[in-house]
């Protein structure tokens, strides 16, 4: 997979608008600035349209699958109809299925607790922790980084033509990096698991908002993927693709909408016909406000035009990797290398500094909001960071005071609703940090590395 560049500079489009493009937040050396979101892989912005949506639709919230008043039925109309939008917006195939979870580690957690029991897992070792960890009941083989798309591939076929015995296996594997950004061979690993017998999963989460992803055209299995990172509100989640293994499995959860007829038995017990569509694994009251935003944001990236957005996207990529190289205290993680493909998400650390530290600055300096940490991809992490697997470090700052080396990283992330006043804004502040060190004391706090100010920090009154 690639993102293609020269033949997309005529159809660079403006950023979409989103949710708090507007919001102001106190510095710490005095006044106020727009804020500057670039965490966008930790959780986009929602969409103005994706919110526009919603309000539209919340006056006529009633229950799904279950009610024959108006509001019901038009709410099951939505919500159905909401599941044909996203089938489409993945180019799932004829009898693929669609079903709606909380996110993509709860879309894994389920296609985990549907495998086969004698189903064999193969995961690389660069996965987020959403991809790396549901598959606990299974026999897994854990991959080792690889350092070029082709020695991925190769190392696959070779854990693949080797296993024993020679079942059922699935394959695990990003789309795009939720550290480096960086695409993976997706398409060519698709083909070497099914060479091999083997099915495989995408996890999608920081692929879907950057990238078109076409199922039938990559030929994979299952595609996971967030709302939250889409430009959608929190606490809504997809996983399409085949139905069988979904079909064969007991239902992720039991109760009401899985099931089809409950009876009680003559022995006192219960007999229960389950669904064999989607609803299988979507029991209870489902989220139609999260199920609807996902549509809404599916249709709104594809109205814009994809190849605008990425062409777009891949200047932003292209002026904060030249403003980063200008830095030499800066080294920016990668796996694949500087030509590898990716997508506006890159991470790197600063000599001298400590990572948690650097962020804080930028944060109440500059009113940048970046992520710091290990971004639940530990053993990636320490790999990049040439670490040994017991030094210390955690998802979020450590114990380190500002100064101090840590095992941490710092991320830059952004997308369609990044200005370009952001980036300009994020380099300055980053040159700035480096050449003349920050303007304010900070201290670490309850885990966190913050302002030594002797007070909490001041939130708007409009809270």
């Amino acid at each position: 997979m690639s993102v293609p560049t020269a033949a997309l500079e005529s159809s660079i489009c403006a950023p979409l608008p989103v949710l708090g493009q507007n919001v102001t937040v106190p510095l710490v050396t005095g006044g106020e600035v727009t804020y500057a979101a670039l965490d966008y892989a930790a959780s986009a912005p929602a969409l103005q349209r994706v919110w526009d949506d919603v309000a539209a639709y919340a006056p006529y919230y009633g229950s799904v699958h279950r009610g024959a008043g108006y509001l019901s039925q038009l709410s099951t109309d939505l919500f159905e109809n909401s599941r044909r939008t996203v089938a489409e917006f993945l180019g799932c195939r004829a009898d693929d299925q669609v079903v709606f979870t909380r996110s993509t580690t709860d879309s894994l957690n389920l296609l985990a607790a549907a495998i086969p029991a004698d189903c064999q897992v193969f995961v690389y070792e660069t996965e987020h922790h959403a991809s790396l960890l549901p598959w606990r009941d299974a026999r897994v083989t854990y991959l080792n980084a690889p350092r070029t798309p082709a020695q991925a591939v190769e190392s696959l076929e070779r854990a693949l033509a080797d296993r024993d015995p020679y079942g059922p296996a699935l394959v695990c594997v990003t789309g795009a990096s939720n550290v480096t950004g960086e695409l993976w061979p997706v398409k060519e690993l698709a083909a070497a698991a099914h060479a091999h017998g083997a099915r495989i999963v995408l996890d999608a989460a920081q692929l879907a908002p950057h990238h078109p992803v076409d199922i039938a055209e990559l030929d994979v299995d299952w595609v996971a993927f967030s709302g939250h990172k889409l430009y959608a509100p929190f606490g809504s989640g997809v996983l399409a693709g085949r139905a069988d293994w979904l079909q064969a499995a007991e239902p992720y959860l039991a109760g009401g909408g899985a099931s089809r007829k409950v009876a009680r038995r003559a022995d006192g017990g219960v007999d229960v016909d389950w669904h064999t569509t989607a609803a299988r694994h979507e029991a209870g009251s489902p989220n139609v406000i999260g199920v609807y935003s996902i549509a809404s944001a599916c249709k709104a990236l594809t109205e814009a035009g994809f190849e605008g957005l990425v062409a777009r996207e891949q200047e932003l990529v292209g002026r904060v990797r030249e403003g980063l190289a200008e830095v030499p205290e800066v080294q920016v993680l990668s796996l694949f290398g500087d030509d590898a493909p990716r997508v506006g998400v890159i991470s790197f650390v600063v000599r001298g500094w400590n990572s948690s530290h650097f962020a804080a600055a930028l944060s109440a300096e500059y009113g940048i909001g970046v992520r710091d940490g290990l971004f639940c991809a530990h053993p990636l992490v320490r790999t990049l960071l040439g670490s040994d697997p017991q030094d210390p470090g955690e998802c979020g700052a450590p114990d380190a005071e500002p100064g101090e080396r840590s095992l941490n990283a710092i991320r830059v992330s952004f997308g369609a609703g990044t200005p370009d006043e952001h980036i300009d804004r994020f380099l300055r502040g980053v040159s700035e940090l480096v050449r003349e060190g920050a303007r304010w004391n900070y201290r670490t706090e309850d885990g966190r590395c913050v302002p030594d100010r002797g007070e909490a920090a001041q939130v708007p009154d409009t809270f």
